[in-house]
């Protein structure tokens, strides 16, 4: 027992966020950062963009595809990356000026970098579109930091397998994993506003939340009337969710190890009752994914 106290301080102690600048948490942030950046850039590189041919840098237009889902994603994942590039950086005890420069850009950058890969592929092409959702998703971390110091609206993601994962495989994935990075039918994407962070005087429990959400479906393709693929399902349209939702990072725990797991969960979206507005007609799901 004792043994096992002692080693749960330890840990608490190592997860705790420094008062002051840390050089060697620092440092080994920049460091892990930096090689697992350009790790997966020379992964992308050799197994993924080795299978298509390589072009001069050229750019292309793909605002309209997807019904806009993939931009949501670009916004999703440089939200994320540059939320926890930023409380890394907190970790370290860096200043708050630092962690919205260095920290909070985390995503926009190594997203850019992809983009720059994407240009030279024959296959797809740099597109501003992805560059203004890279760009999107940082901000709504760095404007929420400036005007509020605190996230009261987070962005969250979940993810329900869908039918057309099966007509085509190819496009939307085969296994699981590959759905739910592939498949934009089973995607959905929230604003989760957290209730008692915009009335702090209130009643209103601190891990309600309140979101709203995006989705789309009937897509086999990024545009639509592609291939004859067509027959093979419905007509594609969008789907707008209400829904409640739960803000993990409020459990009370006073391990340092849940508080960061809870942290990491937090941005999945919790199935709970959800109002689904499409095709002109309102759907009620008790627990919607």
């Amino acid at each position: 027992m004792p043994v096992t106290s002692f080693s749960q301080s330890k840990l608490d102690a190592f997860l705790t966020p420094c008062d002051t600048l840390h050089k060697q948490r620092r440092n080994a942030v920049v460091i892990s950062e930096a090689s697992l950046g350009a790790l997966t850039l020379v992964g992308l590189n050799q197994l993924w963009y080795a299978d298509f041919d390589q072009s001069k840098f050229h750019t292309t237009n793909d605002n309209s595809q997807w019904l806009q889902m993939d931009k949501l994603g670009h916004v999703f994942t440089s939200y994320q990356m540059g939320k926890h590039g930023a409380q890394l950086l907190h970790w370290s005890g860096v200043s708050k000026r630092d962690q919205l420069i260095y920290g909070a850009t985390l995503g926009f950058t190594f997203l850019s970098a992809v983009e720059m890969l994407d240009g030279f592929s024959s296959e797809w092409g740099f597109s501003w579109g992805d560059i203004m959702a890279n760009g999107a998703g940082t901000g709504l971390y760095i404007g929420q930091e400036l005007l509020w110091k605190e996230q009261r609206i987070a962005l969250k993601y979940s993810f329900h397998q869908t039918k057309y994962a099966k007509q085509r495989p190819d496009k939307l994935g085969e296994t699981l994993l590959e759905q739910t990075l592939k498949d934009y039918n089973g995607q959905t994407y929230w604003l989760s506003a957290n209730i008692h962070s915009f009335f702090k005087g209130s009643s209103a429990p601190k891990w309600l939340n309140v979101a709203v959400g995006y989705g789309a479906e009937g897509m086999l393709t990024g545009v639509e009337h592609v291939d004859n693929q067509q027959e093979l399902t419905s007509k594609r349209y969008r789907q707008y969710y209400l829904s409640f939702d739960l803000n993990l990072k409020t459990i009370n725990t006073n391990s340092k190890l849940l508080r960061s797991v809870f942290e990491v969960f937090n941005m999945i979206k919790i199935p709970l009752p959800t109002l689904e507005f499409s095709k002109n007609k309102p759907v009620f799901h008790l627990f919607y994914m």
